[in-house]
């Protein structure tokens, strides 16, 4: 994912939605952040409004308060927001190298940014940051509390959000990282009614759960990416404000609804201090630990005397893998887990040591193909159950190159990833196969055909 070197993303709305001159910003956000309540638990994430300053810039100010006093610990904040300007599938980096507003340059963490190459789902697309003021008008507020910090930067459009979830893990970091969701909440209702609309997907959003739509909350696919990550690790949740436009600065006929929410770390994660956290950052990347893993675990299998890194604080958290084995591009070899049983690291060794030796479609592997053969190893994310009325209807739900589908009929399941897009890119072609290797005819269907899709991030030796 090239990134432009020296490109710089210039303000697209100061002096729309905030004063472009720099004293009178700085100003206006230190004045907000005054009048916000001092004090409460610091938040891992926000979910914060991304309307003009007299809309809802004393309700951001709720939110970024609870930042300010991380000054000089925050390093990095993870910014997603929405899409307004352009029709985008997927996710998008900016493809430049810094921010600019009045107050100064936040620069993009390009380390971070190129470690995103990994997910299929994430493009460069200058256009669709360009205009986009839903990032913007949070960076004057993110200056102003923390001082110094680099910026990861994701625009989300057309995206599923177990997608935005398993971003969120590849960033989530330590004491170092923040999270800010970008969003308002309903759009152009009586009064009334979106209070009545707003306390309903907030109560979701305090709930954990990730079943906002776009009627409540233009920032919705985030916003559900992120409480997936959220009921996974604990996060415990606070509404910090809740009001519209017709309460700050416009009349009551049509609003525009605004949220500030804080979630928190639980308490025994976050007394475990910086110095386990700095300990977790000085692996290298979590792909190459799986990797290497993987391969060591085959290789002691053989006879050799190989080591892997086993000490990496993930590697204890509940995890489910699939280990694939290529050997000139073809399949030697893939085993795994549709279901967490187990920590994650063992789930690897596990599923290696099946993939090698235990695979009923090929013979073990040998001593001589072992440096022949390319590991690859997939992390599953969340399954989610496809509703539908006929086979036309599942396909429908099929998306290319992004899901892997289970398919149950009774006693009888198969899988496959989301890798399998590439030799079978058409739905239909892709179910027929999906039966076959279920042990079905390829022109079967039955009312009690079951189906489930998930995503996965994927780690290959040679894409390292």
């Amino acid at each position: 994912m090239p990134t432009n070197p020296g490109c710089i993303r210039p303000p697209a709305v100061a002096g729309s939605f905030y004063p472009a001159e720099a004293r009178r910003l700085r100003g206006q956000v230190r004045a907000l952040l005054a009048q916000a309540p001092a004090g409460g638990p610091a938040p891992k994430a926000l979910v914060a409004p991304h309307a003009g300053y007299p809309y809802s810039g004393a309700v951001a100010a709720r939110a970024y308060a609870r930042l300010a006093p991380l000054r000089g610990q925050v390093s990095r904040v993870v910014l997603l927001a929405p899409a307004h300007h352009v029709a985008l599938r997927g996710m998008a980096l900016p493809g430049c190298t810094a921010f600019a507003t009045p107050l100064g340059l936040v620069p993009v963490d390009l380390a971070a940014v190129d470690g995103l190459r990994e997910f299929a789902w994430i493009t460069e697309n200058p256009d669709a940051h360009g205009p986009e003021h839903a990032v913007e008008v949070h960076l004057p507020f993110l200056q102003e509390a923390l001082g110094e910090f680099s910026l990861v930067p994701l625009v989300v459009g057309d995206a599923a959000p177990e997608q935005v979830a398993l971003v969120l893990d590849q960033l989530w970091g330590g004491p170092e990282t923040r999270i800010v969701i970008s969003s308002d909440l309903s759009h152009y209702l009586p009064y009334e009614t979106a209070q009545h609309t707003d306390h309903g997907a907030v109560q979701d959003i305090l709930a954990l759960e990730p079943n906002l739509d776009h009627h409540q909350a233009c920032g919705v696919t985030a916003i559900n990416g992120l409480l997936l990550a959220a009921r996974r690790r604990g996060l415990e949740p606070e509404l910090l404000d809740l009001r519209n436009s017709g309460d700050t600065a416009g009349d009551r006929t049509r609003v525009v609804g605004y949220a500030a929410v804080a979630f928190r770390e639980p308490a025994a994660r976050r007394t475990q201090g910086p110095a386990s956290a700095a300990t977790d950052r000085q692996h290298p990347s979590r792909g190459r630990i799986l990797l290497a893993l993987a391969r060591a675990t085959i290789g002691r299998q053989l006879g050799l005397d190989l080591t892997a890194r086993t000490g990496a604080p993930f590697l204890a958290e509940p995890g489910a893998t699939f280990v694939t084995l290529r050997k000139q591009g073809a399949l030697r070899g893939c085993i795994g887990s549709l279901q967490v049983q187990r920590p994650l690291g063992e789930d690897v060794r596990h599923n290696a040591r099946a993939a090698a030796f235990l695979d009923p479609r090929f013979p073990p592997l040998g001593l001589r193909e072992f440096d022949a053969v390319e590991v690859e190893v997939s992390l599953l994310g969340a399954s989610e159950t496809l509703v539908f009325d006929d086979e036309a209807g599942a396909l429908a739900q099929l998306r290319p190159g992004v899901d892997g589908v289970i398919l149950q009929w009774r006693g009888q399941r198969a899988t496959f990833l989301p890798q399998v897009w590439d030799d079978l890119p058409e739905p239909r072609q892709f179910m027929a196969q999906l039966k076959r290797k279920a042990s079905l005819a390829a022109d079967f269907w039955d009312p009690e055909v079951r189906l489930q899709r998930y995503q996965v991030r994927k780690w290959t030796e040679s894409g390292l």
